[in-house]
């Protein structure tokens, strides 16, 4: 079973920047389609972005685009979130998560994913 393990997380002020990393286990990272999601307080858990297998397609939520940016290091099994313009809202615990299907692409359901990461936390304030 894969493990994923995400890091990075902390306090930052508005308009901060922050990179979130997922370390996964399994060398079947590199055929496998990756997300992120995120839990806000009070709120129901949403998807942020996903990358494809190879890397070169992503996609993202409305509400982060443009602001954050997801990549992936295949030799590393470790996927990334690089955020910035931090807003109060993006308040949340991130999620990394492992697509089910080889030679995944571009996955925004939570239905997608067989794996999941522990969480992250990420407050924005001042």
């Amino acid at each position: 079973q894969a493990q994923l393990v995400e890091s990075g997380g902390g306090l930052v002020q508005p308009g901060g920047s922050v990179t979130l990393s997922c370390a996964a286990s399994e060398r079947t990272f590199a055929l496998l389609a990756m997300g992120w999601f995120r839990r806000a307080p009070g709120k129901e858990r949403e998807f942020v972005a996903t990358i494809n297998w190879r890397g070169d397609s992503t996609y993202y939520a409305d509400s982060v685009k443009g602001r954050f940016t997801i990549s992936r290091d295949n030799a590393k099994k470790t996927l990334y979130l690089q955020m910035t313009g931090l807003k109060p809202e993006d308040t949340a615990v991130y999620y990394c998560a492992q697509g089910r299907v080889p030679l995944g692409t571009i996955e925004t359901r939570e239905d997608q994913y067989a794996f999941w990461g522990q969480g992250t936390q990420v407050t924005v304030s001042s």
